[in-house]
């Protein structure tokens, strides 16, 4: 036999690994929903409170906390005028051992140097630049001074290069030829990059010639670029976060010493690529530092940096702008500010993200988010458990039963099976069937069955109903704060006919100013309307079509509203609104009902709120229809409109 290696998976996807769950997820975000919220918000809702459950993941306000946490510990570090005060300190040091030395000597060449001592100015940068040609008498002097030259080249260039302090450890003056290299081959690259002619075995040979200067391992030259423009940024913003007079002094400081090191042309040559290509970040901002210890100008810059990156971190995550993603936050910048698990974390809120719309029960449309058939109906399944979780268990008849479809009670007999029944076997007579056929199996060991034997208990038939509900979608109903339960309501109810009386037809209709039918799927992410008007004149027009189409089916019509009508259908068409309500609207609603009541049709009005004038219109329809007023709390609202559906289908009448 042929041998067989198994090894890795690696063209893509493992395609044995079972499908990501995300109905955790989906749950979460019918919560929100239910309430009243649309998919696009409730999705934004879940990837801020994060994924609950046994895959409990942070979300992005956790991380929000966390960046924000991080700044503040920053701004507390410390001060950012750290060398300009150990640069004082050290000259002072130098200029008192050199006195020092002088003091003993009584010849004129010690009274001339005291003299130039004396006149030094005051500022650090100009005493540095007149000491720079001058003959110390003392050794102790000449060694701090070059300690004081050597923190102003390490520090300087530590704050235009990241880790530039180690590179420079070596006094030896082959390190800062070698820097002067580095900073000829990277301009040579970037002004070759200008022109189009740079390719990434350029790069490559660059760092493997200069990569001890770049302890991030940048990729490529934008990876590069981008490195060394957030620091130089950081730069710039470091100097305009001290006074006038410390910021003239710390760059006139800086200014000499990549002088002194023959570094001033190709710094400045640097500075001008980087600011072009990245004229996008912050190269003049300010930042208030509240720590008390001194900072050197490189952790100073670094604070900075990572300042600047928190913010812009922060900015991405609170996703607060018109077409936010995920996508748009930096795996690199949360990985730098937070560390492994954040960027754990974000991964797994994007893999929800995508996976809702990838195994479909999310879709976009438009640029915004819309639930599909496969989410609303495990969403209205959610709705209906809680309705029943309300309802008492000797309520719930033949709802809990799986056999319910299309059959009603026992009656006793049975006859053949036909295709398509659902009733019960009835065994006993399917298995007599098939013995008086002679199907009983050599041996006595069990009987053959044939399709021809097969026998169902008979049922009663139950009546078909055609069911309207009618539900109030004005802005009132989100002041009250009744419209998350009206939505839950119409979700539960339509999911419960569609899955326990599928011979039943359902129309959901949302009025407001104009009435209209509600899919299924446009029901579940529906908000309400922010406009005037309650327009069951054209709900129950709406309502009377529908049962005109079924008028075989027994008619259910329930209402759901927290105001009397005030608008009603014009002639061409327009809707009129009227506060209070006029008598023509009063009239033309009243008109519908009787043409339900002639229908036969029942209707019975659940209100969500108790004003004088509401009250007295539902009087008024329970009177010439016979309905029924129901005045449930919103808590309750599913579960009286519910149990009023079942209670019409089991023949309780109106």
């Amino acid at each position: 036999m042929a041998g067989y290696r198994y090894g890795p998976y690696h063209e893509g996807p493992d395609p044995l690994a079972p499908p990501y769950d995300v109905r955790a997820a989906l749950d979460a975000m019918g919560d929100s929903m239910l309430e009243g919220t649309n998919p696009g918000d409730a999705l934004r809702d879940l990837l801020r409170r994060g994924l609950p459950g046994e895959r409990r993941r942070r979300g992005l306000d956790d991380l929000l906390r966390q960046v924000r946490s991080r700044r503040q510990e920053l701004r507390g570090r410390g001060r950012l005028d750290g060398t300009l005060e150990e640069a004082r300190a050290l000259l002072d040091r130098a200029i008192g051992q050199e006195r020092a030395a002088l003091f003993p000597d009584p010849g004129d060449d010690a009274r001339l140097r005291e003299a130039e001592l004396d006149t030094l100015p005051n500022d650090t940068a100009q005493a540095v630049r007149r000491l720079a040609s001058y003959e110390w008498r003392s050794p102790e002097a000449r060694r701090t001074f070059e300690e004081l030259k050597d923190l102003l080249r390490r520090d300087v260039l530590d704050a235009q290069f990241r880790g530039m302090k180690q590179a420079l450890s070596d006094p030896d003056p082959a390190a800062m030829r070698r820097v002067k290299d580095m900073m000829a081959a990277l301009n040579d690259m970037l002004e070759k990059d200008a022109r189009g002619e740079h390719t990434q075995e350029d790069f490559e040979a660059f760092m493997r010639e200069y990569g001890e200067f770049f302890p991030e391992d940048p990729r490529n030259l934008e990876e590069l670029v981008d490195s060394l423009a957030r620091r130089a940024a950081a730069t710039e913003r470091l100097l305009a976060s001290l006074t006038p007079d410390q910021r003239a002094e710390l760059a006139a400081l800086m200014a000499q010493t990549l002088e002194d090191a023959g570094l001033a042309m190709e710094m400045q040559r640097l500075g001008s690529s980087l600011r072009q290509r990245r004229p996008d970040l912050d190269w003049s901002g300010s930042e208030r530092m509240s720590g008390e210890d001194p900072m050197s100008v490189g952790d100073a810059t670094t604070a900075l940096e990572e300042l600047a990156d928190l913010a812009e971190l922060e900015g991405a995550l609170r996703q607060d702008y018109p077409g936010a993603r995920l996508d748009d936050v930096d795996e690199e910048a949360v990985r730098r500010a937070l560390g492994r698990q954040a960027v754990d974390d974000l991964a797994e809120l994007r893999r929800i993200e995508a996976e809702l719309e990838r195994q479909g029960y999310l879709k976009r449309k438009g640029g915004s988010l819309e639930l599909t058939p496969k989410a609303v109906r495990r969403l209205g399944e959610t709705a209906l458990r809680r309705v029943f979780a309300q309802l008492d268990t000797a309520r719930r008849g033949d709802h809990d039963q799986s056999d319910a479809g299309q059959a009603g009670e026992l009656t006793g007999g049975s006859r053949p099976w036909q295709h398509g029944d659902e009733q019960p076997i009835d065994v006993v007579r399917t298995v007599s069937n098939a013995l008086r056929r002679g199907g009983s199996r050599a041996g006595g060991t069990g009987v053959r069955l044939t399709v021809d034997d097969f026998e169902v208990l008979e049922t009663e038939r139950r009546t078909a109903a055609a069911v309207c509900l009618l539900v109030d979608l004005s802005y009132s109903m989100a002041l009250r704060g009744t419209w998350g339960s009206a939505k839950q309501t119409a979700l539960a109810l339509h999911t419960l006919v569609a899955s326990k009386y599928p011979q039943d037809a359902i129309q959901v209709i949302g009025f407001s100013n104009y009435a209209r039918v509600l899919p299924p799927t446009e029901l579940a992410g529906l908000d309400w309307d922010m406009v005037q008007g309650t327009n069951l004149h054209h709900a129950l027009l709406i309502a009377g079509r529908h049962l005109e189409k079924h008028p075989e089916h027994e008619p259910i019509v329930l209402i759901i509203t927290d105001g009397e009508p005030t608008a009603h259908l014009l002639r061409d068409g327009r809707s009129s609104f009227d506060w209070p309500p006029s008598r023509e609207t009063l009239e033309l609603t009243l008109a519908e009902v009787d043409k339900m009541t002639r229908r036969r049709a029942t209707l019975n009005i659940f209100m969500l709120a108790d004003d004088e004038r509401l009250v007295a219109f539902v009087q008024e329809v329970a009177r010439r229809n016979g309905g029924r007023v129901f005045a449930p709390t919103p808590d309750r609202l599913g579960e009286f409109v519910v149990r009023d559906y079942l209670r019409v289908r089991r023949g309780g009448g109106g």
